[in-house]
């Protein structure tokens, strides 16, 4: 117990630490990966099955047509890991076609939802090993041992998350992956690809006002864990793409002249002034076999929908 209250609040510490870094930027910003406390992974669970959010049920239908052929290239006794695994949806379509899998690792930052996403999937799959790590996945975090063997290692990185990372970040996270998996591993990855914007830009500002929510949502974390006093009816949500730079920037824009509070700091904005949230670039597909290249991986593999609006590609590192 005493361990698990020591990791809590280190992990206070490091958002206290990372959020206050970034509202003293000139631009000001926040991790998105803060987006996930429980709240806001229901939240986003929502966004997922919103009629202009098209990324979901666009990977599903991949996954539910191809999920075999991507079991197959994982091969079998597979530790199938997943960064940031959410509520285990898609995973599923993998798990019933896998051939024995030595274990599944949920990794994400939200323990709570982690948990009891586990533990649903530990009733579905009795005979699987079920072994959830609570971790940031840009951060080093252990592997758990599982009682059988692996004959090799695989990432599952769903939902187009590498979308979030500034180019340089991308590349050195699957350089990363690439040395977790080792030689002979796998990375399954979800990727959304460059298309219209103007459908871009409804799936981040969806009529009902989910999205919008969730972005507010960060700052009502802050105020709930780090004591911050943030008026959330003072901010709006906003997502536009960017096309000079290829993605969808999500903000929280102040509409009025305001200070805030937060351990000990007032962080002063002008009207109109934003805190940058999220960014999610959208890929083209020659491109992305260039990077994996660079960062240590080929493409074996390469799965898409119909419109060409997302792709799940198999990555390999060279045995």
């Amino acid at each position: 117990m005493t361990a698990r209250l020591a990791a809590g609040a280190a992990q206070v510490d490091q958002f206290r630490a990372d959020v206050l870094a970034g509202l003293s930027r000139r631009r000001k910003r926040v991790p998105a990966k803060y987006f996930y406390d429980a709240a806001g992974s229901g939240l986003f669970d929502e966004i997922t099955r919103l009629d202009e959010y098209y990324l979901t049920r666009t990977e599903l239908a991949i996954m539910r047509r191809y999920a075999a052929e991507m079991a197959d290239r994982l091969g079998p006794q597979c530790l199938l890991i997943e960064l940031g695994s959410g509520s285990l949806v898609k995973v599923r379509l993998l798990l019933d076609r896998l051939k024995s899998p030595a274990a599944y690792v949920p990794v994400d930052v939200s323990g709570d939802h982690l948990h009891r996403s586990a533990a649903r999937l530990r009733r579905h799959y009795p005979d699987l090993a079920v072994m959830p790590v609570l971790a940031d996945f840009t951060r080093d975090f252990p592997i758990p041992r599982p009682a059988r063997p692996p004959v090799r290692r695989a990432v599952y990185f769903p939902g187009s998350t590498i979308g979030n990372f500034d180019p340089d970040d991308a590349a050195h996270l699957l350089r990363r992956i690439a040395g977790l998996v080792g030689r002979g591993g796998g990375l399954l990855l979800g990727v959304d690809l460059q298309k219209d914007p103007a459908v871009l830009e409804a799936a981040y500002n969806d009529s009902r006002g989910t999205t919008a929510e969730f972005n507010l949502n960060l700052l009502a974390r802050i105020n709930r864990e780090l004591g911050a006093d943030f008026d959330l009816t003072a901010f709006r949500h906003c997502a536009f793409y960017n096309r000079q730079r290829g993605r969808i920037e999500m903000q929280l824009v102040s509409t009025i002249a305001q200070q805030v509070r937060l351990a000990g700091t007032v962080v002063s904005f002008r009207a109109g002034e934003s805190i940058h949230t999220e960014n999610s670039y959208k890929h083209d597909l020659g491109d992305l076999q260039r990077q994996a290249a660079d960062c240590g991986f080929r493409v074996d593999a390469s799965w898409t929908d119909e419109l060409q609006y997302f792709g799940v590609l198999y990555l390999t590192v060279p045995a």
